[in-house]
């Protein structure tokens, strides 16, 4: 199993970006899906989860009402729309996946892509 995240880029506060992450390996609906974030001299943190069918999505606290999670199954592919940024949601972006269970901490993930920058500026 590989993940390729991409879609990173710096932008002002406010605007908007959707970071991808492709899977490559077995069948992607049998795994679930997380999006991290770990910020410089800061230990990487959980952003969203999305199970196996696309269901399940929870977020942390700092980015609900403004980050989407989705997933495409026909298309291996999970999402990350990113709106109304803030220069404190500057970090490398992270995706990951586990087979058997949720992934709501780090120590829940079996596979991780190699991660985008996201930079804002205020």
């Amino acid at each position: 199993v590989q993940l390729q995240a991409s879609g990173g880029g710096s932008v002002q506060a406010g605007e908007s970006l959707r970071l991808s992450c492709v899977f490559f390996g077995r069948p992607f609906g049998s795994y679930t899906l997380a999006w991290f974030r770990q910020a410089p001299g800061k230990e990487r943190e959980f952003v969203a989860h999305v199970g196996w069918n696309g269901g399940g999505i929870t977020y942390a606290e700092s980015v609900k009402g403004r980050f989407a999670v989705s997933r495409d199954n026909g298309k291996d592919t999970m999402y990350l729309q990113m709106d109304d940024l803030r220069p404190e949601d500057t970090a490398v972006y992270y995706c990951a996946a586990n087979r058997y269970r949720e992934i709501m901490s780090v120590d829940d993930a079996h596979y991780w892509g190699q991660g985008t920058q996201v930079t804002v500026s205020s």
